[in-house]
């Protein structure tokens, strides 16, 4: 069973919690005082978007006629920006497309950097549309202690982690800011653009910025924001600037796109639309921080049967009781339980996920039980994701990336 301890002092720990202290979210720092998480609700109220409801869920199946992707109707991706715009867009048969993006600071990806990346590839399978991906390799020399070539080195291998979900190259850019700037008038005149409408004092008071943050970050929100605008692909898009965006992304990258969605009225471009998903917890639980430089915070899709197995085993956060006893007459906390959560992102099947869930709340299911379910799961998933990353060459990370009109059934374009 887990440690109880460890259980006592979370929840010692949250007794304490003035109710004044929020949460910190923003697209550098993310930290919870809540055992529980990230209060999303009250994440939305500051952020200003609007949550998911039932009603916009069941617009887009009788649109797909499909059901959606179980991380949308689990309310993983739970929040949005004019999602109800890009559904008129896609039921009048007009074109859009979808931008998403990866910061590369390390080389082996974890299962909590492929989220957005498992949602993008439904969406495009889904809606049929054209999608490009932004590699920041600039961002993480200028955020990280690294050099332009090391993050430009891992931009292309966390390319072929990106690719192994399954992307279809005739339908997807994948671009790194350090290469595609020098070689992209269109990309660099839009930046431009956006530079000139944003003033010093906006971009502090949206990303904290100090006197002491160097210029390459204060200037470094343009370049995320480019990618919203078509007129920055004229290859894919035929230089036309009306082709609605929208946007997979987890929800402390908002900032940027609020921003962005400020600046383009004013560059006559259509605002992105966006989808937001909750974060991915580590595995000592929500208020611990996950890091790619710790190998035992998250599952990485590098690491074998066995360190996936003794990592959930030995890390992963319970909310059982602290012996079998007191499990079985109090039962589990599946808010907590950072197995069950994992399980909310992977397992597919809604009915199994709902029997753990009332099994475990009632004490019938035991910790380890539970844990051996996420264990098969991700044994899975990491396994088939290593065979298929394995396949992706350095010339078919060439194809991807390389500048092209991309496939798509909108003849108007």
């Amino acid at each position: 069973m887990s440690n109880p301890s460890q259980i006592e002092k979370m929840s010692l720990k949250d007794d304490q919690v003035n109710e004044e202290e929020e949460d910190i979210v923003n697209p550098w720092e993310v930290s919870t005082h809540s055992a529980k998480g990230v209060d999303y609700d009250k994440l939305i109220r500051k952020f200003g978007s609007t949550r998911i409801d039932h009603a916009l869920i069941k617009r887009i199946e009788n649109l797909t006629g499909r059901p959606v992707h179980h991380l949308l109707r689990r309310g993983i991706f739970f929040s949005q920006r004019d999602l109800e715009m890009i559904l008129n867009v896609y039921e009048q048969k007009k074109p859009f497309y979808l931008y998403t993006g990866r910061g590369p600071s390390s080389e082996a990806m974890h299962m909590g950097h492929l989220i957005p990346f498992i949602f993008t590839k439904w969406l495009q399978d889904t809606f049929d549309v054209p999608l490009v991906i932004q590699l920041t390799d600039d961002e993480k020399f200028l955020w990280k202690d690294l050099t332009l070539e090391q993050t430009n080195h891992l931009a292309f291998e966390n390319a072929k982690d990106i690719i192994a979900c399954g992307f279809d190259v005739e339908k997807t850019f994948i671009f790194s800011d350090l290469d595609f700037l020098t070689n992209s008038p269109a990309f660099y005149r839009t930046i431009c653009r956006i530079q000139k409408l944003v003033t010093y004092n906006q971009v502090k008071g949206i990303f904290g910025f100090t006197d002491s943050d160097s210029i390459g970050k204060i200037s470094f929100p343009a370049v995320q924001a480019a990618p919203s605008f078509s007129c920055m692909f004229p290859e894919i898009f035929n230089g036309r600037s009306d082709i609605p965006c929208l946007i997979p992304c987890a929800i402390d990258q908002d900032p940027y796109f609020r921003m962005t969605r400020d600046v383009a009225p004013r560059m006559g471009c259509l605002k992105p639309a966006l989808v937001h998903s909750t974060f991915f917890p580590a595995l000592q639980g929500a208020q611990s921080k996950m890091s790619a430089s710790d190998p035992n915070s998250s599952i990485f899709v590098t690491d074998t049967d066995q360190e996936i197995k003794d990592k959930i085993n030995k890390y992963a956060f319970s909310g059982g009781g602290a012996t079998v006893e007191e499990h079985k007459t109090k039962g589990g906390n599946c808010e907590v339980d950072v197995s069950y959560q994992y399980l909310t992102f992977f397992m597919e099947d809604d009915q199994r996920l709902e029997e753990i869930r009332m099994a475990y709340t009632s004490g019938e299911l035991m910790t380890g039980s539970l844990k051996k379910e996420l264990i098969d799961i991700l044994q899975k998933m990491v396994g088939e994701h290593r065979q298929r990353r394995e396949a992706v060459t350095d010339e078919i990370v060439r194809q991807f990336m390389k500048p092209r009109k991309l496939k798509y059934d909108y003849p108007a374009l």
